[in-house]
């Protein structure tokens, strides 16, 4: 079954007013077909407009599109100095800022390619990582990304420079090392001319970025995504979110990531609106509230975590108040599912000028959200619960579905046609269809060119016709909006042979604000158990309001108040599950789930193979005796 975004084949426009195929064509000859061949179109045609701004010390700075092409020239020769050349590749290792996007176009207009490290990367993987995409150069931020390459250096023969954006702390006596200031000095006399002179010589089909997937089930995969795979991403990306130079993000999720990549560069490229890069970390939510974006993207993840930070704060406030927001919140669900499908009546603007006048936008304002007019979240499922929960307040949170391999173009909802338990559908240019066993197949532009080094992988991957095995499972709707199941390597099988799906139950349990983590297990069991950990925050809030001592997270998860609070998640979870999906058991994590100690990935996925053996004796536990209780 194949799935396309609907869309009035005209778009509004009398038929005699579209232009013919032969203007089509020569339209898409005439874009950039480079995203830094865009950054010079941009600096050309709007030099003075704000490009990008970075905080340092608690002050914002800006700059233009014209120094944002400046400073990448720079970048570029300096790098071109240190014998970087076409096809050669340079990891970037560093938390989300300025030097980050100045270096990956550098490196894209030299036809070389950006290998994006985690931050949060122990030193083994950094070693895989660079070991396996042969980086000639290294751009770490600061000392502690140093450390991890010089830990591992012997295993990488590649390695010519490390480049230091931040050298404090740094013994710079190796003579490996470049500050990342000299390095802009190095190339100083590089011009926009010079760069465009390189850009014009880029091959739109040869290799932009190498991506490494997630590695849930074993070593990450260096996806390689070419200049036009790039290009597509960011024309599907503003057909779905259209932005323009009055629009704000704060760039905060890695950029290693394709999601990320795509809002941050790719997108702010085509539709040239404003990049903001906070001080991160502790500072996010304050960062957050000072630039009050107008178009925010998170993973679930985020959107759980605020929507736990609210609930958080109700359970603070007077009883008035949580009647209040409680009141409101069910009439703005009300309210919302009205948007959702862009009919609007008299009732549901009464009911939204007073949810905003009495909550909605002191909420949004405390979140961070004021002024978003557009929001989307992907990279894993959410709750519908969630969802309507943004709605409610006035965030207009829409899904997306992509992955590395189709550069994020998958699906994205339709505006005036949200449907919460869909993606929505495929992108104009895309095609999806569903596999005879129920696995989503996508083709498009976005697909990308393989596998680095791993042609088996590839063939696997792709098929002879295109269409890119995805290894999810779903469904496709007559109106072409698409359900995902779950990963097909995550189906579980129970011992009844019932085919079960854990992260919707997982979903469930996740939105509870007392719940961060849920892993469900069952596969050839006769019954379902689940592993949770609990949102510390939350449970610490609840556990002091209750009067409730504890010293660690260990120890208030050992609590039984705490596991009898828990217990009454799974309750409310199951009662809306068929018999077979219920939890029947559950433990609760004494640790918090942690990327370095190989429970989690770089962005923050569950690696269940690493769970089921490092908890192996809970599980069984669980297991133990007859039936369950």
């Amino acid at each position: 079954m194949s799935a396309r975004r609907p869309s009035d084949p005209t778009g509004g426009v009398a038929p005699d007013a579209l232009p013919d195929d032969a203007h089509l064509e020569e339209e898409v000859e005439a874009r950039a077909p480079s995203l830094p061949a865009r950054l010079l179109e941009l600096a050309a045609t709007t030099p003075d407009a704000v490009a990008l701004r970075q905080k340092h010390r608690g002050v914002w700075h800006e700059t233009t599109w014209r120094g944002y092409a400046e400073r990448t020239a720079r970048i570029a020769r300096g790098l071109a100095d240190l014998g970087v050349g076409p096809g050669d590749r340079v990891a970037v290792h560093a938390e989300n800022r300025i030097e980050w996007v100045l270096a990956d176009l550098a490196i894209q207009g030299l036809g070389a390619m950006t290998v994006g490290v985690y931050p949060t990367c122990p030193p083994a993987e950094v070693e895989y990582l660079l070991s396996h995409s042969r980086a000639t150069v290294l751009v770490a931020e600061d000392e502690e990304q140093v450390d991890k390459a010089l830990e591992v250096r012997d295993g990488l023969p590649a390695l010519r420079t490390i480049v230091v954006v931040d050298p404090r702390n740094v013994d710079l006596s190796d003579a490996s090392l470049v500050t990342w200031q000299a390095l802009e000095e190095r190339g100083a006399a590089g011009t926009v001319d010079d760069l465009a002179d390189r850009v014009a010589a880029l091959d739109p089909e040869s290799p932009a970025t190498i991506v490494y997937t997630s590695g849930t089930t074993g070593p990450p995969k260096g996806a390689l995504l070419s200049h036009r795979n790039l290009r597509a991403a960011g024309d599907a990306f503003a057909q779905a979110f259209p932005a323009g130079p009055r629009d704000e993000i704060l760039s905060y999720l890695p950029l290693c990531h394709v999601a990320e990549r795509v809002v941050s560069l790719i997108a702010a490229l085509e539709s040239a609106y404003v990049v903001n890069f906070g001080e991160g970390g502790e500072a996010f939510a304050q960062d957050l509230r000072e630039v009050q974006p107008t178009f925010f993207v998170g993973v679930p993840r985020v959107w759980e975590k605020m929507h736990a930070t609210v609930d958080v704060r109700m359970g603070d406030s007077s009883r008035l108040k949580r009647l209040v927001h409680r009141r409101l919140t069910a009439a703005g669900v009300r309210t919302a599912r009205a948007r959702m499908q862009g009919r609007v009546g008299p009732g549901d603007r009464v009911r939204s000028a007073v949810g905003e006048l009495l909550l909605y936008r002191a909420l949004r304002d405390r979140l961070g959200l004021r002024r978003v007019r557009m929001a989307a979240s992907g990279a894993a499922p959410i709750a519908p619960q969630i969802l309507e929960a943004f709605w409610a307040i006035g965030v207009p949170v829409r899904e997306v579905y992509g992955q590395t391999e189709n550069t994020a173009v998958g699906t994205a909802m339709p505006d005036g046609d949200v449907r919460i338990g869909t993606v929505g559908t495929s992108y104009p240019d895309s095609e999806l269809r569903i596999a005879d066993d129920g696995e989503i197949l996508t083709r498009g532009p976005g697909t990308f060119l393989g596998y680095l080094d791993d042609e088996d992988a590839t063939r696997a991957t792709v098929d002879e016709d295109g269409w890119l095995h995805t290894g999810d499972v779903g469904t496709v709707d007559d109106d072409g909006f698409v359900r995902i199941t779950d990963r097909k390597k995550d189906i579980i099988i129970t011992a009844g042979g019932k085919n079960v799906s854990p992260s919707e139950i997982e979903n469930r349990l996740k939105v509870s604000p007392y719940v961060r983590e849920a892993i469900v297990v069952g596969d050839r069991r006769k019954y379902l158990v689940a592993l949770i950990g609990i949102e510390q925050d939350t449970v610490g809030d609840w556990a002091t309001r209750t009067g409730l001592a504890y010293t660690t997270y260990a120890d208030l998860s050992r609590k039984p108040e705490v596991r009898e609070l828990v217990d009454g998640v799974v309750a409310a979870a199951n009662a809306d599950l068929a018999q077979v999906e219920t939890i029947k058991r559950f433990a609760l994590l004494e640790k918090e789930l942690d990327h370095e100690d190989g429970e989690l990935t770089a962005t923050q996925k569950v690696r269940r193979a690493a769970i089921e053996r490092e908890f192996a004796a809970t599980i069984e536990s669980l297991y133990a005796g007859e039936g369950a209780s």
